[in-house]
């Protein structure tokens, strides 16, 4: 098989293997925070307790991902050094899902076995994480080859995601909750996603081939100084993980459990609504999805981001005008237009800051001759991890500045009630339309004030510390590959 044959077959398996492990990705990040809400009574203290095991695991994970990066550099076996770590992390994190979302626990109990949850998905879910982006790097050098895996990944990632988050909502809360109760339907989902994860992964397992020149050498050994002189030897990769930091946490706001809180109490406790506002939402990623690589030969990353900055700061912009409109369907779709425009920016930036992470390994190599392919893709986990920690704090900070929980734990014991069967369905929304109708308007104008202005300023830092600092552009990278080329060559 030559070269162009194993590319296009790359092409059509690597992506495939992610589709399964980001909807569990999208079923933790985006939606434990809202499934703990409304089906656990949590007082200010046990949700303080949730917010710093989810700090504590990040924190955890600064040393943990670097040194699973180290760990798959040092890995040899007949199947390369990514494949056996992707198959270990995929089975084991959807194992972990379904125990923690089936769990009947409430109060302290639930607490502890969330903590235990939680950093154990944070070890398993970055042995799959890296090993399968740190791939790419060695799926090939050609700068346009990359942005084609990095663009297809991300648009099945985007499937994947995009499809739970779809779902989730709808299949969760309300009327259409499979089992007639949250706490139920979340079992369920984590059950389907869990066995779904595993057979997409067995795509990439089975029908990528990767380069393995490196498998010839000896194994590097485990060292935490290795790691740490590597990413601090980096200054373009330092630079590029605090403006890639700084945009995980604008991005993650609102779908981060702010978006599906504001309209529930604003439009209805129904997840149909919530489902609508993610899929219009998500439906301008699709296009970047597609013709990202094409858009990317045409502009420059640092003249595309300016355009993506004005055509979030706009879709902002709108979503906050709905304070000033009247109720009704219109002011909903205005919301959903103007999240529709902020994302489509959001997500550009997100394939941006994507490339010029892996774009950092031929720069490694350059400065220093060693690629370090899994450390440095070890970088991207571990930010979005710290970035969706940081989320937590400003969600729940939220929360409890606005009082929210006061009406989400009269709503956990009206699921739990129905879950055990001692009011109906019927009786269940209707109280629960009565609760959240109580919510003051100065609440759920604070709850849209967090979830537009602080991702728009995150947004302009992470752009103004792009443009100032990483130096990586398109002639900068095509001169660093030519000038390595030439020192193998000699």
């Amino acid at each position: 098989m030559n070269d162009i044959q194993i590319r296009k077959k790359n092409l059509l398996y690597f992506p495939l293997g992610t589709v399964g492990r980001d909807m569990v990705y999208c079923l933790v990040t985006n939606y434990l925070l809202t499934f703990i809400l409304f089906t656990r009574s949590l007082t200010n203290s046990q949700l303080a307790a949730v917010t710093a095991i989810m700090v504590g695991a990040r924190i955890f994970d600064g040393l943990n991902d670097p040194i699973m990066g180290n760990i798959i550099e040092r890995t040899r076996t007949k199947w390369g050094k990514f494949k056996p770590w992707l198959l270990a992390g995929t089975l084991s994190s959807s194992v972990l899902i379904y125990m923690v979302f089936s769990t009947k626990l409430q109060g302290w109990n639930f607490i502890w076995l969330f903590g235990l949850f939680y950093f154990g998905y944070s070890i398993t879910f970055t042995m799959c994480d890296i090993s399968y982006w740190g791939m790419v790097p060695a799926l090939s050098s050609n700068a346009d080859a990359r942005n084609q895996f990095t663009a297809r990944a991300t648009l099945f990632a985007g499937i994947g995601s995009t499809t739970a988050s779809i779902l989730i909502p709808m299949l969760t809360t309300g009327t259409m909750a499979l089992g007639g109760s949250t706490a139920t339907a979340y079992s369920i989902i984590a059950l389907i996603i869990g066995v779904l994860s595993p057979l997409f992964v067995v795509f990439t397992l089975v029908g990528v081939r990767e380069h393995r020149e490196d498998m010839k050498e000896a194994a590097p050994p485990i060292s935490f100084r290795k790691i740490v002189k590597t990413i601090s030897g980096n200054d373009q990769l330092m630079w590029i993980s605090l403006a890639f930091l700084i945009q995980q946490v604008s991005n993650g706001i609102i779908i981060g459990g702010l978006g599906s809180t504001y309209i529930y109490v604003e439009f209805g406790y129904e997840g149909g609504l919530y489902s609508l506002f993610t899929t219009i939402g998500m439906m301008a990623t699709a296009f970047l999805m597609v013709f990202y690589p094409a858009i990317s030969r045409r502009i420059k990353r640092k003249d595309l981001m300016k355009i993506m900055i004005a055509i979030s700061m706009a879709g902002y912009a709108a979503m906050i005008a709905c304070a000033l409109l009247p109720a009704g369907n219109f002011r909903f779709w205005v919301l959903v237009i103007g999240y529709m425009l902020s994302n489509f920016g959001q997500y550009c930036f997100y394939l941006i800051m994507m490339i010029s992470i892996i774009n950092t390994v031929e720069y490694n190599e350059l400065k220093t001759g060693s690629r370090d392919e899994a450390i440095i893709a070890s970088l991207r986990p571990f930010i979005t991890k710290v970035g969706s920690a940081i989320t937590a704090i400003i969600v729940s900070g939220t929360y409890m500045i606005f009082r929210i929980t006061s009406f989400t734990n009269r709503v956990s014991e009206l699921e739990n009630m129905a879950a055990a069967g001692t009011i109906t369905e019927t009786e269940k929304m209707s109280q629960i339309s009565t609760v959240l109708g109580e919510v003051h308007h100065s609440q759920a104008l604070g709850l849209l004030i967090v979830m537009t202005v602080v991702p728009a300023v995150l947004m302009i830092i992470s752009h103004i510390i792009y443009r100032k600092h990483y130096k990586l552009d398109e002639e900068e990278y095509d001169r660093i590959c030519r000038e390595i080329e030439e020192r193998k060559q000699a």
